[in-house]
C-alpha cells in the first residue's frame, strides 16, 4: 500500500480523468478500504480540492469544474504512455519533441530518470520527406468538429488540383503517419476523406450542422473501403486464373470472380512495383487488362530480374 502523501497524489491523478469513480473502484486501485478513500478525500477537501460525491448505484466521486491542480501530475505508467506517445504522433514531430522536453523537465527527479532512459533506448525512424501538419491546424479542426461548424478551406488533390471546399467535418484520422479528415462535402453530397496537410482553412467557419450517422454505419469501416482503395493515384486491373476465392484472402483489392478459375483483381497504390510485388507473390499466372503503362514496368521488370539471375 502507497504512504499516505504518494496516495493522495494518486488519488487526485485517477480523479482528473474527469469520470465518476466509486469507492469501490478507487479502493481496488489504491489498494486500500473504502474507508480509507473516504478519509483520503477528506484530506483533499481540506487542501482546497472540490470534490463532488453522490449517493447511490450510478454515484461517486468527481473533481469539480474549476480544480486547481499541481503543474503536472503522472504516476510511471502515465509518464511512460506520454513518453512514448510525443514519440509517435505523425506529422507533428517538431512540436512533440518540444512538449515532451518541458514535460521532462517538470517530472520529479525520479521519473525523469526514467523517461530519460526511456527517450534513450528508443529509435525513431525516419518518416523519409512524410508530409508535415500544423497544429493549429489540427486543433482547429477539432474545434469545428466539436462545435458542428462546417469547415471552409482550400485543398490540393494529389494530383495538383487545387479546389475549394465546404465541408461538415465528422472525425479526424491519423492513418500511415498521415492525418486525414472524414467530413460531408456539401457541394457534392456525399462523405469524401482529405489529407490534412494539403488543407487550408479559410475562416470564419460555415453555418452550424447536426451531425450526420457515420459513412457504412462506421468510420473504421468506411475507412477500411476508401483509404484501403479509393484514395491512392493508381489503379490496376488484373485477370488472374485462380478462383476468387483463393484470390480475395491473399492481397488486399477488389475480387470480382468470372468463373470457378478466373477473377478479376484491382488494386489500388501509389507506386507499379508494389502493384507488381503483390500480384507476384500469388505464384499465378496473371493478364494486365489496364492501364498500359503497368504492362510496361512489368516487362521492364521482367528484363531486370532476368538480367540479375544471369549474373548470379
Amino acid at each position: 500500500m502507497l504512504e499516505t502523501p504518494a496516495r493522495l497524489l494518486r488519488l487526485l491523478s485517477l480523479l482528473q480523468t474527469h469520470r465518476d469513480w466509486s469507492g469501490t473502484e478507487l479502493a481496488e486501485r489504491l489498494e486500500v478500504t473504502t474507508r480509507t478513500v473516504r478519509r483520503d478525500v477528506d484530506r483533499l477537501r481540506e487542501l482546497g480540492y472540490s470534490i463532488h460525491a453522490s449517493m447511490g448505484p450510478a454515484g461517486g466521486y468527481r473533481l469539480g469544474a474549476g480544480t486547481s491542480l499541481p503543474p503536472l501530475l503522472l504516476d510511471d505508467e502515465e509518464a511512460v504512455a506520454v513518453t512514448v506517445g510525443l514519440h509517435s504522433v505523425a506529422g507533428i514531430e517538431e512540436a512533440s519533441l518540444r512538449a515532451l522536453t518541458k514535460v521532462e523537465q517538470m517530472l520529479p527527479s525520479r521519473l525523469r530518470h526514467r523517461v530519460t532512459a526511456l527517450r534513450g533506448a528508443m529509435v525513431a525512424m525516419p518518416s523519409k520527406g512524410g508530409p508535415t501538419v500544423r497544429a493549429a491546424v489540427l486543433t482547429a479542426i477539432s474545434a469545428a468538429i466539436r462545435a458542428a461548424e462546417t469547415l471552409r478551406f482550400d485543398y490540393v488533390s494529389h494530383h495538383g488540383a487545387e479546389s475549394r471546399r465546404d465541408v461538415e467535418p465528422h472525425r479526424l484520422v491519423c492513418w500511415g503517419r498521415k492525418w486525414y479528415l472524414v467530413g460531408w462535402d456539401v457541394e457534392r453530397t456525399d462523405w469524401r476523406t482529405f489529407r490534412v496537410d494539403r488543407m487550408s482553412p479559410r475562416t470564419p467557419n460555415g453555418p452550424r450542422f447536426a451531425h450526420r450517422e457515420p459513412p457504412d454505419g462506421d468510420v473504421a469501416a468506411y475507412l477500411c473501403r476508401t483509404m484501403g482503395f479509393e484514395m491512392w493515384p493508381l489503379r490496376a486491373r488484373l485477370r488472374v486464373h485462380a478462383s476468387a476465392t483463393d484470390v480475395a484472402g491473399r492481397v488486399s483489392g477488389l475480387v470480382t470472380p468470372v468463373d470457378d478459375h478466373t477473377c478479376l483483381l484491382e488494386i489500388a497504390s501509389d507506386s507499379f512495383d508494389l502493384v507488381a510485388f503483390t500480384v507476384g507473390v500469388l505464384g499465378v499466372d496473371f493478364e494486365v487488362e489496364s492501364p498500359p503503362e503497368l504492362a510496361r514496368h512489368l516487362r521492364e521488370l521482367s528484363v531486370r530480374l532476368a538480367g540479375a539471375a544471369v549474373r548470379t
